[in-house]
């Protein structure tokens, strides 16, 4: 005696769980891969109107600092220190527009918290 599994029940699930599965790691794979990417791209802040300009890697290392002589007054270092910041986080903030948009490309929009 044989029974009868309702319709969808059998290799239909276990075939759409592998499909899944399979585009799951894809996904990763791209996502590993456009993390590796971003790592190696430069990203510029400025601030100042151009008197500081700070260039970093995707990990959010430090590559370049420039700062013009003409914003250098050893009576108002605090000038300095805020333009040298405003242009970091400008910096950083140019690298997150990029990588939201990579990552939105890659996964059509939809969010996943923690991954990036």
């Amino acid at each position: 005696m044989s029974a009868r599994l309702p319709q969808g029940m059998g290799k239909g699930p276990s075939n759409n769980m592998n499909q899944m599965l399979k585009q799951a790691q894809k996904m990763q794979d791209e996502i590993t891969a456009l993390q590796a990417d971003l790592e190696q791209r430069e990203f510029t802040g400025t601030a100042g109107g151009g008197v500081v300009e700070v260039t970093i890697n995707g990990k959010r290392n430090v590559l370049k600092l420039d700062i013009k002589p003409e914003v250098v007054d050893p009576e108002d270092v605090e000038t300095l220190q805020d333009l040298v910041m405003a242009a970091f986080n400008q910096a950083v903030a140019n690298l997150d527009e990029v990588s939201d948009t990579e990552m939105q490309k890659l996964t059509g929009g939809v969010s996943f918290p923690g991954l990036f």
